[in-house]
């Protein structure tokens, strides 16, 4: 198993519906020997005292105590290939069962407790999962049937508007520049790398939503389907 990361900044657990919470943190990279700094997400779902994590972000031990007074960490769930850094502290500290996609096992080298394929049962009762099955790497939404439809995202649909307090400023410079911020975005990078064709798109469009949490940026209430189904048509064209 690598070495955990560290707790980088983060903010407060936020609750954005009953039983659903989201906070925000750092996430520090290198890529072609450039250090890249930017926000990410990670999703909090509770169920009675269950407490299910998707997209995690290591905590620092004052936000520890914030998720500790919300449940029982019992549940992890890896839905994106370029995502579960974290997994392992959360396993090790919590001895939670960790969700991942299929074709993702080695990844991180954490041992994993159940396998998810398309329209795998989920931890949660009333959450399904749907499946990108033309991409390249494992990437997965998770859609929970409350609060008239929330989807959960990793990497591909972001909602990053500008660069918040948890990017550092060089790369919130080089990440406007480049166009990556966006209501509901899709983005070119993660395309490239996933070959994610339009076919898969529009069967996401086919679920019922008005709520977006993603990985990367605020959380889109109320617009979401609509907003997603702009960015499908400016990407791939007018939907069929």
């Amino acid at each position: 198993m690598q070495p955990f990361s560290p707790a980088w900044p983060h903010g407060n657990i936020q609750k954005i519906f009953d039983d659903v919470f989201l906070v925000t943190g750092a996430n520090i990279t290198h890529h072609e020997g450039i250090e890249l700094q930017h926000s990410r997400n990670m999703i909090i779902i509770r169920d009675g005292d269950t407490l299910n994590l998707i997209n995690t972000v290591r905590l620092s031990d004052e936000g520890l105590k914030q998720l500790d007074a919300l449940g029982r960490v019992t549940n992890i769930i890896r839905i994106g290939a370029f995502h579960g850094r974290d997994d392992a502290f959360y396993k090790q500290k919590y001895h939670a069962k960790l969700w991942t996609l299929k074709g993702l096992e080695d990844q991180h080298q954490t041992p994993i407790d159940k396998i998810l394929e398309a329209d795998s049962p989920l931890p949660m009762a009333d959450a399904s999962l749907f499946s990108f099955s033309t991409s390249c790497f494992p990437e997965a939404v998770i859609h929970l049937h409350r609060n008239d439809g929330i989807i959960i995202t990793c990497d591909s649909i972001k909602n990053w508007t500008k660069g918040d307090e948890f990017f550092s400023e060089s790369s919130a410079h080089m990440y406007e520049i480049q166009d990556f911020f966006g209501k509901a975005t899709i983005s070119k990078i993660w395309l490239d790398a996933c070959q994610v064709q339009a076919s898969d798109f529009n069967q996401l469009m086919t679920y019922s939503f008005k709520h977006l949490l993603s990985a990367h940026g605020e959380a889109l209430l109320n617009t979401a389907h609509q907003d997603v189904q702009s960015t499908i048509q400016n990407v791939y064209g007018s939907l069929s």
